[in-house]
């Protein structure tokens, strides 16, 4: 029998946010990525557009600006997306982090995470 591999789901990341829509932002996600659920995101500075958190950039998207709500493939072209920007507990075990990241990065993001009111907690 194969092995299935199933993605994430919202609830997999995401414990708690405000009520109204409060802790989201619509946004554009730039072209050239499919990003998962639960992907942390930057902001690039000059198109305000976000793009995966790329700790080595010097662009903005160094800085980590919220998480991804929902998967957007954005291969073709920009697309629309949602991000939770504020006042939201998340799960550190759903989140979607570049390969590449250091654990010292890796701090400073979920710290920058925190500065905007996005607790990242340990657990399920």
């Amino acid at each position: 029998m194969p092995v299935q591999t199933e993605s994430n789901y919202l609830g997999d990341w995401l414990k708690f946010e405000e009520d109204n829509l409060y802790s989201r932002d619509e946004v554009t996600v730039a072209s050239g990525q499919n990003l998962a659920t639960g992907t942390v995101v930057g902001v690039i500075t000059a198109s305000g557009k976000v793009t995966q958190l790329a700790p080595a950039a010097n662009d903005g998207s160094e800085n980590a600006a919220g998480v991804l709500l929902n998967a957007v493939d954005a291969t073709a072209g920009d697309q629309p997306g949602v991000i939770v920007a504020r006042h939201a507990i998340c799960s550190d075990k759903g989140l979607t982090w570049p390969a590449s990241i250091t654990a010292p990065q890796r701090a400073a993001a979920i710290s920058q995470l925190k500065t905007l009111g996005t607790l990242v907690r340990e657990g399920a």
